[in-house]
């Protein structure tokens, strides 16, 4: 296993990191707990020891379950992270009371790395006016945090807010080799090498997206290097960043934990001409967009109650990534019926307002028959 070193930290901390967000789950929807401890102790005997989970991951139970097979190892053999959930903190007596709780559900004296959950400028501001950090802070001269942190969903203007407010222990952004402009993206990456803060990666593979790419796509990394997985090219792309120093990759397969472990127990940067290939594959994925919706919700309210932004995300996020069951669960199942695209009554008020000049009531009848062929 390849270990990164957090100068300011004096720690050394495994190169994958185990995201305890995407167990394998049972018939009735609870954690499979005999294959994902199976999971965890095979990463853990291959060298990781990172370990990360959080307050409302499989509905709480994550937190409980993760403590529970964590307590037949050494305490000092692993690193564990886990986060406040900064929405439902009104008060430092609820930080407080949910950290206790935390501890509890862990059966930990203390947590290693404790994280600001999901921060974005408005959150933030809330926690500092709450008196949150300074909370924090306090846990940590008690010994009951080592190091403190935040995870990030913004724009740069809120990372570079956020990250110069203190002199944080670590950070943890949204970084894959499709989100290089999204949220904190390369310039946040870049901020944290200048100012010295360690970084964790998650959703290096955007939630599996970059895990089962199209036949025609899989064949450029695949004529590359035919042995390597489409999955083990996001996670190079990330770890050949000097400054990251662990990558989260959520896990629920038994498979999935023998591919990471076999790209990172001899981990190898990109080369330069890797990095093309990477680049080659981005720009494909980019290409296939249907329409250039940036969400700016102009066209927002519709009359008829359709949500035009999201419809155009879920067939653009389908077209790219040919993932036909993530957009049939987005758009079936997770989407209220009266916002879909068949809704639409053809009014054309959206069009008259649309910056992108989008010609949106073709574009919401092409989303329906696209959307039927996968029903």
């Amino acid at each position: 296993m390849e270990y990164r070193k957090l100068d300011k930290l004096g720690i050394e901390i495994s190169l994958l990191g185990f995201g305890c967000m995407r167990f394998p789950l049972s018939e009735d929807g609870s954690i499979n707990e005999v294959e994902s401890e199976k999971m965890i102790d095979k990463a853990i005997a291959e060298g990781v020891n990172y370990i990360d989970t959080a307050y409302p991951y499989h509905n709480g139970d994550s937190e409980p379950f993760v403590g529970k097979v964590l307590r037949k190892y050494d305490r000092s053999t692993y690193y564990l992270a886990t986060k406040l959930p900064c929405w439902e903190i009104k008060s430092v007596a609820d930080a407080e009371r949910i950290f206790d709780q935390q501890l509890e559900r862990l059966g930990q004296e203390y947590v290693d790395f404790y994280l600001l959950h999901a921060l974005n400028r408005d959150r933030f501001n809330e926690m500092k006016e709450l008196g949150i950090v300074e909370f924090c802070e306090k846990l940590k001269e008690e010994g009951k945090i080592r190091y403190l942190g935040f995870s990030f969903h913004d724009d740069y203007d809120a990372f570079e807010e956020i990250l110069t407010y203190r002199d944080w222990d670590f950070c943890q952004i949204q970084y894959n080799y499709m989100d290089t402009e999204e949220q904190a993206g390369d310039k946040g990456y870049e901020l944290t090498e200048k100012l010295g803060i360690p970084v964790i990666i998650m959703e290096p593979i955007k939630g599996g997206s970059l895990a089962e790419l199209p036949e025609d796509i899989t064949a450029i990394f695949k004529e590359a290097d035919p042995k390597a997985s489409v999955a083990s090219w996001a996670l190079r792309f990330v770890a050949s960043r000097k400054n990251v120093k662990t990558v989260l990759s959520g896990m629920s397969t038994y498979d999935q934990v023998l591919d990471n472990l076999d790209t990172f127990s001899a981990f190898k940067a990109l080369t330069s001409e890797e990095e093309l290939v990477v680049e080659r594959v981005a720009a494909t994925i980019k290409s296939r967009v249907k329409n250039g919706c940036t969400a700016c919700r102009y066209c927002m309210p519709c009359p008829a109650g359709v949500d035009i932004p999201k419809n155009f995300a879920i067939w653009n996020h389908h077209a790219m990534y040919g993932n036909a069951g993530h957009a049939k669960w987005a758009y079936f199942t997770n989407f209220n019926e009266e916002n879909r695209a068949d809704r639409c009554i053809s009014c054309g008020k959206c069009e008259t307002v649309c910056p992108q000049k989008i010609a949106i009531r073709d574009d919401l009848s092409k989303v329906v028959s696209d959307m039927d062929k996968i029903k």
